[in-house]
């Protein structure tokens, strides 16, 4: 069975229509920052092992920036919500 995830504009699409683009929890150094922090947020990641926010595009459908929480281990998806809808709510 092929893996799905429910894009908030085109419905459930098959994962293969996606690129997962990176964590969407990392959080951009103010631009006075240090080279040390500049250098960690640009090279310095974890892996985690469980649940996890990514940015994900969905290159094959609507083109859209989405905010997917998932498990790493199992892969299940808790939510999809799109990236400047999610991006709104972090400026609040």
């Amino acid at each position: 069975m092929a893996s799905l995830i429910t894009c908030p504009h085109c419905g459930v699409r098959p994962k293969e229509e996606f690129a997962v683009r990176g964590d969407a929890s990392l959080i951009r150094p103010a631009s006075s920052a240090s080279d040390a922090a500049w250098h960690d947020y640009v090279y310095v990641r974890v892996n985690p092992r469980g649940r996890t926010l990514e940015h994900w595009h969905h290159v094959a459908g609507c083109r859209r920036f989405l905010v997917v929480e998932r498990d790493t281990v199992t892969h299940e998806v808790y939510s999809v919500v799109d990236g400047a809808a999610a991006a709104r709510e972090v400026r609040r």
